[in-house]
């Protein structure tokens, strides 16, 4: 089972995508924003990393530069937001826009997920 770590500060969204994910086997955690985002993945493994782009105080472009960072920096991040143009595309593996259909997100996830 692939694990993935979804970080949004939007509880409903984070939740949301947990239960789809989750319902198509993936074990999912979330995190609130970016600092709790950066903690989790320091402390576990994770298959791919989906973060909003737009969040107060550590927002997705500083978890992406983390992870990038990190010797873990090959994960799978995808960037999630409402205003995808705003986006800095190369340094993240997929984007997807607010909102996604489920068949987008499977696929992006699908796409984009690797073993450890």
């Amino acid at each position: 089972m692939y694990n993935i770590l979804v970080i949004d500060d939007e509880q409903a969204i984070g939740t949301l995508l947990a239960k789809v994910l989750s319902k198509y086997g993936y074990h999912v955690e979330t995190a609130l924003d970016g600092l709790e985002g950066i903690r989790k993945f320091d402390e576990s493994n994770y298959d791919m990393v989906i973060t909003d782009i737009r969040m107060p105080g550590l927002d997705g472009n500083d978890v992406i530069k983390h992870i990038r960072q990190s010797k873990k920096r090959l994960t799978p991040v995808v960037g999630l937001s409402g205003t995808p143009w705003l986006i800095d595309k190369k340094n993240f593996d997929a984007v997807l826009t607010k909102p996604s259909s489920i068949k987008t997100i499977i696929d992006t996830v699908n796409r984009n997920i690797k073993q450890h």
